[in-house]
C-alpha cells in the first residue's frame, strides 16, 4: 500500500452532502458548516471562493477548489458581493453541528448561469489529519486535467434522479478528490509533502510501501534494506534525504498514528491489544513510544479525546469482538489495511 492511499483510508464519501445550483448575478453563498474538507467545481461561468482564513481564489469553468476546514467559506460572483449564509440545517456535512448529510438541489435555477457543484467530507481521525495537514486552506486545480471527465460524469448524474444515485455521487466525489490532489501535488513549482515525491523513488518508495503495508512487522533498517535489495546505508541515506526523517522514526510515528485511531475507534480494547495491532509485544514499550510521540500515554490520550473524567474513567479490560473467521484483532487490522 502506498502512503497516499493509506492516508485516504476512511476518507470516503458516504451519503455526503452534495449540492448543485444554477445562479444568476448578483449571487452569493456562504457555507457555514465548517466541514474538514470541501470540494467545489463549477460547470460553466466563473466566481470567487472566499475562505474565512486565506486569500480569495478565482474559480472558472471546470476548475476545482478544495477548502480545508474548520473555517467557513463563501462562493460569490464578485468580491464586493455580500454573501448570504447557507444554514447548517439545510447544507451541512457535520451532524454534530445540527445539520444533516444529504444531497441538496437548489430550485432557483437560471438557464445559462454558472452551475456550482459542492461536496463535503466529514472526515476525522489521526490518519486523516496527516492528509489534511499536508494541504493549504484553499487549493485550486485548473481545467484540462484528469478531473475533467469526472466533472462530466458529476454533471450528468446530478441532472437525473435514479435509483442508486447517492452511491454514484459518493464514488464520483472520491474519484474527483483523488484526481484533484494528485494534480495539485504534481503541479510545476509546487511543494508537496516529502512522502509524496519519495513514493516514486525505487528505494524510499518501496520502504514506504512496506511500512504502510505491514506496519506491525518487526522492521529494522537491515530488514527493510534486505527486502528492497539495497545496503543498509543506502536505504538509511536515501529515505532520510527524501522523507526528511530516518526509516524507523517514520515507522514509529506512523504506528502511533494508527494506534491513536484504534484507541478511539475500539473503546473497549486494552492497551496491550492496541499495542499488538501496531507491532508491540510489550504494552509498556508501546506506552513509552506513544508518550514520546504524542506527549501523553495512551490511557490519557483516550480519556481526553473521549471526554471522560479522571474519576469516572476505568480502563476497560474487554477484548475486541471475536471475528467470525477466527482471526485475531491484529490480523484483522492488517488485512483491513491491505484491502483499503
Amino acid at each position: 500500500m502506498d502512503a497516499f492511499a493509506d492516508l485516504f483510508r476512511g476518507v470516503r464519501a458516504h451519503g455526503s452532502l452534495f449540492g448543485s445550483t444554477a445562479l444568476s448575478a448578483p449571487w452569493s453563498l456562504h457555507f457555514v458548516d465548517g466541514a474538514p474538507l470541501t470540494l467545489c467545481t463549477i460547470l460553466n461561468g466563473s466566481g470567487w471562493i472566499v475562505p474565512e482564513h486565506g486569500e480569495p481564489e478565482p474559480l472558472h469553468s471546470y476548475e476545482t477548489v478544495v477548502v480545508r476546514g474548520p473555517g467557513t467559506f463563501s462562493f460569490v460572483d464578485a468580491l464586493d458581493t455580500e454573501a448570504q449564509p447557507v444554514q447548517c440545517g439545510r447544507f451541512c456535512a457535520t451532524p454534530e453541528l445540527g445539520g444533516t448529510r444529504h444531497r441538496l438541489g437548489w430550485a432557483d435555477a437560471h438557464a445559462g448561469g454558472p452551475t456550482l457543484i459542492v461536496g463535503a467530507y466529514p472526515v476525522g481521525g489521526e490518519i486523516n489529519r496527516r492528509l489534511l495537514e499536508a494541504l493549504p486552506v484553499v487549493l485550486r486545480v485548473e481545467a484540462g486535467g484528469t478531473g475533467d471527465p469526472v466533472v462530466d460524469h458529476l454533471a450528468a448524474e446530478v441532472a437525473v434522479d435514479a435509483p442508486g444515485q447517492q452511491v454514484v455521487l459518493d464514488r464520483l466525489l472520491d474519484w474527483m478528490l483523488v484526481c484533484t490532489l494528485r494534480e495539485w501535488f504534481d503541479r510545476p513549482g509546487g511543494q508537496p509533502p516529502a512522502w509524496w515525491a519519495a513514493q516514486r523513488d525505487p528505494v524510499a518508495g518501496e520502504a514506504l510501501r512496506l511500512i504502510h503495508g505491514e506496519p506491525a512487522e518487526p522492521w529494522t533498517v537491515v530488514g527493510l534494506a534486505r527486502r528492497i535489495g539495497v545496503s543498509r546505508s543506502t536505504l538509511a541515506k536515501r529515505f532520510t534525504d527524501l522523507v526528511g526523517e530516518p526509516p524507523l522514526t517514520y515507522l514509529t510515528r506512523w504506528r502511533m498514528t494508527l494506534a491513536a485511531d484504534l484507541l478511539l475507534e475500539h473503546r473497549t480494547a486494552t492497551i496491550a491489544e492496541v499495542a499488538a495491532c501496531v507491532g508491540y509485544a510489550d504494552p509498556f514499550g508501546f506506552s513509552a513510544a506513544f508518550k514520546r510521540v504524542r506527549g501523553m500515554n495512551p490511557t490519557e490520550f483516550r480519556r481526553r479525546r473521549l471526554g471522560l473524567t479522571p474519576a469516572g474513567y476505568v480502563e476497560r479490560q474487554a477484548h475486541f469482538p471475536q471475528q467470525e473467521d477466527g482471526q485475531e484483532p491484529g490480523d484483522r487490522f492488517l488485512q483491513l489495511q491491505r484491502t483499503h
